[in-house]
């Protein structure tokens, strides 16, 4: 028998976070606090990363869905609820998956024990430039480089073009494609009718990946710019619609894009990624790990996952900073690196506290 406790805890980013789909300012979680009755002092500890206005679960009744959990374990096992009742809600399914092996693994923390969590390996990751006007994106990129960043992830699709031209042909004045990898996000953010002739100009300033240039569920499109892109296309959003594994399939065989963006709480947990990651390997589609800006918590759960795939590419892992309230961890973000030092120990206070951060 196990019991549940859920409590949330709104992030509150250190300076506005921009992307096509607007400004953010904070963002909320939910955690699960997931106890076995007959050793309550170890707890299973899992994190509801919503997305507001982009996770599919995004709805009134999510709140009421996290509080039915407990009534569901009354009489399902902890699997069947993950695979029947929470198929419609993926982050809180991502959330009871983190906390159900976070208390089979004895509640420390160390989902997935290895080099990672040990300290002797690290795991390779972009730098984040996020969307703002010309001088606060220019003052990003050159804090960023300054620190040492080989790949920087540049979101565009939201200012004027012309200007995102400038800064990309500010960076590569300064840094050949071999000596900085540069990503673009651009977040649904380009036209159909715009978007080709805007990657082309784009791939003058060597480009590695643009991820998701249009809106999802346009699969003759996607498909279309797939062929035709200069720069090799990554989909993001896209697979946050896709549930059933036949579908995925059938979707990747149809756009054929060079790589897929796994968010493990947009898709509804690791296992969830994985069949992703197996279905793409079978069309030779590759793939990299993103967070999808998750506290320090689920950062720390889809840190040490990925660190188990042994992807040489760099990852999305670099958001722990984000926040002026996240929670004290062992992730260290270094220039180009994310790392678990096991000497630094775990500030949840506020979450085993009655007084959480509402």
């Amino acid at each position: 028998m196990y019991q549940i406790e859920i409590k949330k805890h709104v992030l509150k980013f250190n300076l506005p976070a921009g992307t096509s789909r607007g400004i953010m300012y904070e963002k909320p979680s939910w955690f699960i606090l997931l106890r076995d009755v007959k050793n309550p002092e170890t707890v299973g500890l899992g994190e509801c990363g919503l997305l507001p206005g982009l996770s599919i679960d995004d709805h009134p009744e999510y709140e009421n869905t996290l509080a039915g959990i407990s009534k569901w374990m009354e009489n399902e096992e902890i699997t069947q609820i993950l695979q029947q009742q929470l198929k419609d809600w993926p982050s809180i399914r991502f959330g009871l998956e983190m906390a159900w092996i976070d208390l089979q693994t004895g509640g420390k923390k160390i989902l997935f024990p290895g080099e990672f969590t040990r300290g002797r390996q690290s795991i390779p990751i972009n730098g984040l430039i996020w969307m703002g006007d010309q001088k606060n994106m220019l003052n990003q990129i050159e804090k960023k480089i300054s620190e040492g960043w080989h790949c920087l992830k540049l979101k565009v699709g939201a200012i004027d073009f012309k200007e995102e031209l400038f800064l990309l042909k500010y960076i590569r004045n300064a840094f050949s494609p071999a000596e900085l990898e540069l990503r673009l996000d651009a977040n649904g953010g380009f036209t159909t009718e715009t978007a080709l002739d805007k990657i082309k100009h784009l791939a003058e300033f060597g480009i590695h990946s643009i991820e998701q240039p249009i809106m999802p569920d346009m699969w003759d499109e996607m498909a279309e710019l797939c062929i035709h892109s200069p720069i090799d296309i990554a989909l993001d959003e896209e697979l946050i619609l896709h549930k059933d594994l036949k579908n995925r399939e059938t979707m990747l065989k149809h756009m054929r894009p060079a790589y897929i963006i796994i968010k493990p709480s947009l898709i509804g947990g690791f296992e969830s990624a994985g069949s992703w990651i197996n279905i793409a390997s079978d069309l030779d589609i590759a793939y990299w790990i993103t967070s999808a800006l998750e506290s320090n918590i689920g950062l720390n759960a889809i840190s040490q996952w990925t660190s188990t795939l042994q992807n040489p590419l760099p990852q999305g892992l670099g958001t722990g900073l984000l926040y002026s309230n996240n929670f004290e961890s062992p992730l260290v973000v270094k220039p180009g690196f994310l790392s678990h030092d096991p000497s630094k120990i775990w500030d949840t206070k506020s979450l085993t506290s009655t007084n959480s951060n509402e």
